[in-house]
């Protein structure tokens, strides 16, 4: 609902720098840099209305993610995404996913079982609806589970900096892609049948060998990442 024309305009009182930043950062998911250009600064700071300060500061948190690449002498330009990077982080959040089901499995209840059961439905349902927002809602409170009760705060902020890494760099267009993800979904309901068979350690390794497993997903990376 737009405010009436003599209405005050909402405000935004974050810095300016987390704006520039939340700005640039929806630019390179929607793909409107092309991997491997380079920024004009000049045109946009005149574009955004701010100095080079909180440009310069947004671009700093960009590049610390790995979204750009700074040169001190030839510019600012957006990283290209490259199937190397896109194993090594499988490889990464494999890793410390399969180590947090581990440590979480001693204290999973039936009714938590129950509970990561109807985030996977909700997964389901999502494919069903065509609706990648709810489809990623529900996935990544299925893996924050495991994440949370490890209790480690500096995992689960790694973690889920990597995740932002593969779905905000620019590339797909945001739908949902039926097979990836009932796939998914199927290796989402075979961790839950072997937590619940009493088998932690086959949970974790096909968490981390399958789900995260660069290899067993290469086809469906390369088909939505690099077509």
């Amino acid at each position: 609902m737009s405010p009436a024309p003599d209405a005050p305009r909402p405000i935004d009182a974050r810095p300016l720098r987390e704006q520039v930043y939340d700005h640039l950062k929806a630019e390179i998911r929607r793909g409107a840099f092309a991997s491997g250009s380079f920024l004009d600064l000049n045109r946009l700071a005149r574009d955004l209305g701010v100095s080079r300060t909180p440009l310069r500061d947004a671009l700093l948190q960009l590049e610390a993610e790995e979204f750009v690449t700074i040169s001190p002498r030839r510019g600012v330009s957006i990283r290209t995404l490259e199937p190397r990077d896109i194993r090594e982080i499988y490889q990464l959040v494999g890793a410390l996913e399969a180590a947090a089901l581990l440590a979480a499995a001693p204290g999973i209840t039936p009714a938590d079982l129950d509970r990561l059961r109807e985030l996977d439905r909700g997964c389901a349902r999502a494919v069903a609806d065509g609706d990648p927002d709810a489809y990623r809602e529900h996935n990544y409170a299925f893996h924050d589970f495991f994440l949370e009760r490890q209790g480690n705060r500096r995992i689960i902020a790694l973690v889920h900096l990597k995740k932002h890494q593969l779905y905000d760099w620019t590339r797909r267009a945001e739908r949902i892609h039926v097979p990836w993800e009932e796939r998914g979904i199927l290796e989402h309901e075979e961790i839950l049948r072997l937590l619940e068979a009493g088998s932690p350690a086959e949970a974790a390794a096909h968490l981390r060998d399958v789900h995260w497993g660069f290899e067993a997903q290469e086809p469906f990376v390369r088909q939505v990442y690099f077509p």
